[in-house]
């Protein structure tokens, strides 16, 4: 008796609906650090960090004691 089997199943083909585009929403603010876009809209106040680099800046904060 396989339960499994239609446990691991995934479906054929991915709508395109459920792709990522990479020029939709509104025009984001540039990474401080490495110039790259950002969650933040292009109206958001400081210094904008992308996901990569905010990641990395709170990693040399927890560790610099």
């Amino acid at each position: 008796m396989d339960d499994n089997a239609s446990y691991c199943d995934t479906p054929a083909s991915v709508p395109a609906s459920a792709a990522p585009d990479g020029d939709a929403g509104p025009p984001f603010a540039e990474c401080v650090l490495c110039r790259e876009p950002t969650e933040y809209p292009e109206s958001a106040k400081g210094a904008t960090l992308c996901p990569v680099c905010a990641w990395q800046e709170a990693g040399r904060t927890a560790c610099s004691g």
